[in-house]
């Protein structure tokens, strides 16, 4: 809070970009019934919990995952190195974007807006999936990011690198339907299923919650599997990356 004009500046700027979404959206949803199977108040539950995601990943783990290559350029990964305590765990989690919990907010009211509009109750079962498919996905972002950021080991600096994960996640923004009914777009579905999953650890989670059908079914067990295969996999690159780290004083 030492620089408040600019945490109210950020809310802002969050705020805007939220409401700009919905704007987007809505006036869509004045056109049509549907995108794909998705209904508006349905595809706002889809938008809710993508930003959900987003939010947790970018308040908890973006800014220290950023800051892992600047670590190493000035040597203070060195001080990181002989603290008592788990690498990985100091390193991702050592700084908190406070603005972004802002965001968690919005999404979480606009996700109980999308379930008041369905009309339909919830039930406990898929309520407890829900949030399992959601640390999951958490994890699975957090996961990749990671493994970006422990190149720096090699390359000193990765910016390239930690962009190719935003030009990436903008797919996860829009369900994996709508990328079905053409060649290109199946191969594109595919490969961000089931080779880098990003469309399947957001959709299967707003699906399960809103109750829709999962086809196939095994899809949210699929879902946790590369929740935690993701995390075992960016531990172990994180690890071998360490290996190699040469120190300021070498």
């Amino acid at each position: 809070m030492s620089f408040r004009s600019n945490f109210l500046i950020t809310l802002m700027t969050r705020g805007f970009w939220f409401a700009v979404q919905i704007i987007l959206f809505d006036l869509i949803f004045r056109r049509v019934e549907q995108i794909n199977d998705w209904s508006r108040p349905e595809y706002f539950g889809f938008m809710a919990t993508g930003m959900l995601i987003n939010a947790i990943v970018e308040a908890f783990f973006m800014p220290n995952c950023a800051r892992f290559s600047e670590l190493i350029r000035t040597g203070d990964l060195d001080f990181v190195l002989l603290k008592p305590i788990d690498t990985q765990f100091l390193v991702s989690l050592e700084k908190l974007q406070l603005p972004m919990i802002s965001q968690v907010v919005f999404a979480t009211g606009l996700l109980g807006y999308s379930l008041y509009q369905i009309g339909q109750p919830v039930p406990v079962t898929a309520v407890i999936m829900y949030l399992l498919l959601l640390v999951a996905a958490v994890t699975f972002f957090y996961s990749l990011m990671i493994g970006l950021a422990a190149t720096s080991i090699f390359f000193g600096r990765n910016q390239g690198l930690l962009d190719f994960w935003f030009y990436v996640t903008i797919f996860a923004r829009y369900p994996s339907s709508i990328y079905s009914g053409s060649p290109s777009g199946e191969i594109l579905r595919f490969a961000f299923s089931y080779v880098i999953p990003i469309l399947l650890v957001v959709t299967v989670p707003a699906r399960v919650l809103l109750g829709k059908s999962l086809e196939p079914t095994w899809l949210s067990g699929l879902t946790l599997l590369m929740g935690v295969a993701s995390f075992v996999v960016s531990r172990c690159i994180f690890h071998w990356a360490l290996r190699h780290y040469r120190s300021a004083s070498s």
